[in-house]
């Protein structure tokens, strides 16, 4: 890693003087959609946030970068842990994409986990709602996150381009900076990024932390709250370092190109269900318990444009991944290592994911159709050793095809998806007994079941879009969506310390079938503008964890099981723009609401609550920006078994940036940002952790950076 950071900076000095301004207007590419369209001409459910403003943000989790977009929100564990949820789908049912294509990472196998993904020098994000994105990856049932870079250029880098950038936070003492390059040498375009960061734990309001104590009196359950007020979220820390390095050739023939992805990072795990326990029964010393992630990432990707042919080009991708985390226990200065219940110490636990992928794309499209068929391979194995090893190793192998066609008929737009997914999950689930011999205990492994379990799914999309005229839009999406259950819902089997819960999975679940429909209105005239989307997700066999009213090793026993369940919900946003002093001023306020019920009653458990965003958004040509934004979440009482009731905050961010530009070109931009500006304690419902781990206290902090 050190090579590669010296390499960067290196070549990153190339034909620094030879760097010259131009005023590029490009047209915005959605490369996550089922063809690559101009954002104009999708009607989708979507969101697409611009690189150079997720640059001048905060340095966030990936969930909570998009938390304040209509219809998703995030699942945190800390600072750098958000996985993000949409419409109250997340886990499996959402897929975390770079360039198109699976991030295999194992944040599916914990709420702990990290989502292994760069934000640095981004071109955007793409987020796409609802199961319209089936061509892309299968079992979307709530969407995908799309992370798009040009560390593989498709087209020739035009200038030579440095950008240099930092950050400061005032509520953990953070502190980041950031480099990237892009040049054409000799013929092939050469990009670099490399970003490392530094976050202290971070500061919280008083009286944040909740522990929710159970205890029996007269054969009733109570439940007993206790508050604690310490000022900082005890091991909530971050560090990471990513570097990214690509080359690429192009020309009237197509383009191809490799690339290099490593993000290395450390964090603490602010909650522990063993540490917990411990200290209920006064026994807790100070325990430093944290991650370490590494990960390796190789592409190769290429387009081959034919010429009058019936094919109009083949684009193609290889991608290696190798990636490990380590959970660790790390004592206090003072105290030794202490045993366990079982007489041996606590080891690291370390999570492998090794996986390869192959894809094909045909483009065979005609004037009057757009068609492309996609075939695509996966080779994944999964694998935890050591102390907290809750999963024996799963073997996962998945095998796609798909199909889409676009066109434009009379009435209306027409788009249709159709996908076959075979999936193979071979894993395995020991029983363990524990046997008393006098005084002590012993627990062996009694047997050991081996299962092979083949999935295949069927899926399909439709969407139809009119303009009824030049103001008014209206799309309606329709799709049936099949999921295979993950290797962790089929194979888990053990104490999951980061939910607190020892975890059961099945293997007799089946797969999940999704039946959506979405209609979207779309208006806008006169500096008016409005959309509203509602929309209807019946799920057969959805999938889900419940906890029951046993206990295992001081841990609450949940299992994985399923049964029928509907998710209704609606977007709603209503704005205006104003031109004042040079600049335009938008207004808007939105509301999202989605509730998640089983057909035989209750409630799906962490659904996410109702929330109410008030945007201000003004802007002037010389660069100039300021955005305030005011999130209402309500309270969720809407509850599922054995969960508690989450009460409501207000969340006000805001931010001012501005843009220079010297004679000689240079740009210059500098931001002052705010979060959690009213101090607020916040915590997301869909959390694990809510009340262990609440969300940071205000924050101030500046960033800038410098493109020659």
């Amino acid at each position: 890693m050190k090579k590669i950071r010296c390499a960067l900076i290196l070549l990153s000095v190339i034909n620094i003087n030879n760097v010259l301004a131009q005023d590029v207007i490009e047209e915005i590419i959605v490369t996550s959609s089922y063809i690559e369209k101009n954002l104009n001409s999708i009607h989708n459910p979507i969101h697409l946030l611009d690189g150079d403003a997720v640059s001048n943000m905060a340095t966030q989790s990936l969930g909570e970068t998009i938390d304040n977009l209509l219809g998703v929100s995030s699942a945190d564990y800390g600072s750098g842990v958000g996985q993000p949820v949409i419409r109250g789908m997340s886990g499996n049912r959402v897929k975390i994409m770079s360039n198109g294509r699976v991030n295999r990472d194992v944040a599916g196998i914990g709420a702990d986990h990290i989502n292994d993904i760069d934000l640095n020098n981004i071109q955007q994000i793409e987020v796409i709602r609802g199961p319209s994105s089936i061509f892309y990856s299968n079992g979307t049932t709530g969407g995908i996150i799309n992370v798009v870079d040009n560390t593989i250029a498709r087209t020739d880098f035009l200038e030579s381009e440095l950008r240099i950038g930092g950050e400061a936070q005032t509520v953990n003492g953070g502190k980041s900076g950031e480099m990237s390059y892009q040049n054409n040498l000799g013929g092939l375009n050469f990009s670099l990024a490399y970003k490392d960061s530094s976050f202290e734990k971070f500061e919280i309001p008083f009286g944040a932390i909740i522990h929710e104590e159970e205890h029996e009196e007269e054969h009733e359950d109570e439940h007993e709250e206790h508050e604690e007020n310490p000022k900082y979220l005890t091991n909530s820390d971050y560090e990471s370092e990513s570097q990214r390095i690509g080359v690429s050739k192009t020309g009237d023939w197509g383009y191809v190109g490799l690339s290099y992805r490593g993000i290395e990072s450390l964090y603490g795990v602010p909650f522990h269900g063993e540490e917990h326990e411990e200290e209920e029964e006064g026994e807790h010393e100070e325990e430093r318990i944290f991650v370490t992630s590494d990960s390796e990432v190789f592409n190769l990707e290429g387009s081959y444009i034919f010429s009058d042919s019936a094919l109009k080009k083949i684009d193609y991708f290889y991608a290696g991944t190798e990636y490990s985390l380590i959970e660790q226990h790390a004592e206090e200065a003072g105290h030794e290592e202490e045993e366990d219940d079982h007489g041996h110490e606590e080891g690291p636990t370390t999570f492998n994911n090794e996986a390869q992928e192959f894809g094909v794309v045909v483009d065979f499209s005609t004037d009057k159709l757009s068609q492309r068929t996609v075939i695509n391979m996966i080779q994944e194995d999964i694998s935890i050793i050591g102390h907290e090893a809750f999963m024996k190793p799963s073997d996962n192998k998945e095998f796609s095809f798909g199909y889409y066609v676009s066109t434009d008929l009379d009435l209306f737009n027409f788009d249709l998806a159709i996908r076959h997914d075979r999936i193979n999950r071979k894993g395995s689930v020991a029983h363990h007994e524990e046997e008393e011999e006098g005084h002590e205990h012993e627990e062996h492994e009694e047997e050991i079941d081996y299962f092979d379990k083949d999935f295949e799914n069927d899926s399909l999309a439709i969407s139809l879009n009119r303009n009824i005229n030049e103001y008014f839009n209206v799309s309606l999406d329709m799709a049936s969506v099949e999921r295979a259950p993950s290797a962790v819902e089929l194979y888990m089997n053990g104490p999951h310390l980061a939910t607190g819960r020892f975890e059961i999975g099945n293997t007799s679940i089946d797969k999940e079938r999704s039946r959506n429909i979405d209609l979207t209105l779309n208006y806008n005239q006169s500096g008016f503008f409005g959309t509203f989307t509602m929309f209807n997700n019946n799920v057969d066999d959805y999938i889900y964890i419940m906890d029951s009213a046993k206990k295992e090793e001081n841990l609450t026993v949940a299992n994985y099981r399923q049964k029928d369940a509907q998710l209704t919900g609606y977007e709603l946003e209503l704005g205006r723009t104003f031109n004042i002093y040079d600049g335009n001023l938008e207004l808007s306020i939105a509301k999202d609401s989605i509730s998640g019920e089983f057909n035989d009653g209750g409630n799906i458990p962490r659904m996410t609550p109702e929330r109410n965003i008030y945007s201000l958004l003004y802007s002037k040509e010389q660069g100039a920006r300021f955005s305030l934004v005011l999130k209402d979440v309500q309270e969720q009482n809407d509850i599922g078994l054995n969960e508690t009731v989450t009460k409501g905050f207000k969340m006000l961010d805001a931010r001012f940036s501005q843009k220079f530009v010297s004679e000689s070109g240079t740009e210059i931009f500098a931001s002052v940002f705010g979060h959690n500006l009213l101090n607020e304690v916040a915590r997301n419902h869909s959390s694990f952790v809510k009340n262990e781990v609440p969300l940071a206290g205000k924050n101030i902090g500046v960033s800038f950076s410098v493109k020659f």
